[in-house]
């Protein structure tokens, strides 16, 4: 499908671009983008429902990241907040904190992406108090970084090096026989321990993990208990934060008040931008403590407050609450026409499709039926990639601006990619050279 500019493009890369960086599902090389469409080399137009993993949350090239970036590039206060104040990373920090419920004396951290946000905080709040032991869950997703990794679920359950204070617990619904009582009595357990625990760091919902949502009342029972032990609760607000879950912050779905909240991805409308917010005494520890250059850029910054205002100013939140029921009404007539779709699952704007295999008579196992139907969707014109443990589930953020009539062209497509992988009709070895995770 890749035409000869697209595959010239590719060629291009590999020979100046490292691998370590790179996840492909499907031969994708994009020229440009607008709204919820990607513009491949060649000119097709594609449907994204990835968002790049949710980082364009207003879609590609929103007018008013546009005219943000622009001013602020245009007149630039300084390259980064390490060393000049700027108004525009300033500004952001306010207005971040102003969402957030209650009225805690915080502070904000500006970085690049959630991992160096979540890396940077949780080394502040173990300097702030004193203690070391982190816990965590199977399965969850906090940073691809030398920290960060080590405690991420999922990277250490692939076999990345954990961090030796580290303690993983089961996220409930995340597998089979995962139960919330026993997960909540071992939780006190840890807590409870001589010296502590430091942090206790959450996704409000597992992400990829494969699009998890917890039952109700789980952050809450979370924030009673690092409340009883002094343990800081860190919501991970990265890829499901700023309105995709229809509200603003996903952690409100439990009525809860984290002590630090982390952001990424969509924050900076496709911009590298991330922030994590928490009490003045933990974020105040010590002068240049954590500290990158140009981190609090005020190009970067510029974008995170258009972002911000727009979701705001147009209710984001509640129209990805409204599209997010259309979508998952869709998607789930799905199951009675395809057997291999065994669960749709999500909130607001961050839904997943679970495949069970394939659906043959002999119930023989197609552990890529999912890397089938993301690579046949893009053949189809649609973006969407999969995530879970088992690679399996299906993974669909678009932007927050998708429209009813482009949700039903994606439940179409997707639709039929499905019936096309289950008929065999996916060329299996075209599938093979794109690895995904």
């Amino acid at each position: 499908m890749t035409d000869q500019c697209g595959s010239r493009l590719y060629e291009r890369e590999a020979a100046a671009l490292a691998a370590v960086q790179r996840l492909r599902f499907f031969p994708l090389a994009v020229t440009g983008g607008d709204g919820c469409w990607l513009h491949e080399a060649g000119g097709r137009r594609l449907l994204d429902l990835s968002a790049t993993w949710s980082a364009a949350g207003l879609g590609y090239a929103h007018p008013a990241v546009v005219a943000a970036v622009a001013r602020a590039a245009g007149d630039m206060a300084g390259a980064g907040a390490g060393s000049v104040c700027n108004p525009e990373s300033v500004g952001l920090a306010e207005e971040l904190v102003a969402t957030l419920p209650g009225a805690a004396d915080r502070r904000v951290y500006l970085g690049h992406s959630g991992s160096d946000a979540n890396e940077a905080v949780v080394r502040a709040i173990r300097r702030a108090t004193g203690r070391r032991r982190l816990v965590a869950f199977h399965g969850s997703y906090h940073g691809g970084l030398a920290g960060s990794a080590q405690f991420s679920g999922l990277m250490v359950d692939a076999g990345e090096p954990a961090d030796p204070d580290l303690t993983l617990l089961d996220y409930p619904g995340a597998a089979p026989g995962t139960d919330l009582p026993a997960i909540l009595a071992r939780l006190d357990a840890v807590l409870g321990a001589p010296g502590g625990a430091a942090a206790l760091l959450v996704e409000p919902v597992m992400s990829d993990g494969g699009i998890v949502i917890p039952p109700a009342g789980f952050l809450r029972e979370l924030r009673d208990r690092c409340g009883r032990h002094g343990t800081l609760l860190l919501c991970d607000e990265v890829k499901v934060g700023l309105g995709r879950t229809g509200m603003l912050h996903a952690f409100a779905a439990d009525g809860v008040e984290p002590d630090v909240v982390t952001f990424g991805k969509s924050l900076g409308g496709g911009l590298p931008l991330s922030a994590a917010v928490g009490p003045a005494e933990v974020m105040n520890v010590a002068e240049a403590f954590t500290m990158l250059t140009t981190a609090g850029n005020p190009v970067c910054a510029a974008a995170g407050r258009a972002v911000l205002r727009t979701i705001l100013a147009e209710d984001l939140p509640a129209r990805a609450a409204a599209t997010g029921e259309v979508f998952l009404r869709g998607l789930r007539e799905l199951q009675g026409r395809h057997r291999c779709v065994s669960e749709v699952r999500g909130r607001g704007l961050v839904i997943g499709l679970e495949l069970r295999g394939d659906a043959s008579a002999d119930g023989s196992s197609q552990p890529t039926l999912a890397a089938q139907v993301a690579y046949r969707a893009w053949e189809l014109g649609v973006v969407l990639f999969y995530v879970g443990p088992r690679a399996d589930v299906l993974e669909i953020t678009p932007p927050l601006i998708i429209s009813a009539q482009q949700v039903q062209q994606a439940i179409e497509i997707v639709d039929r990619a499905i019936g096309d992988a289950e008929a065999g009709q996916v060329d299996k070895d075209a599938v093979a050279a794109y690895s995904g995770w």
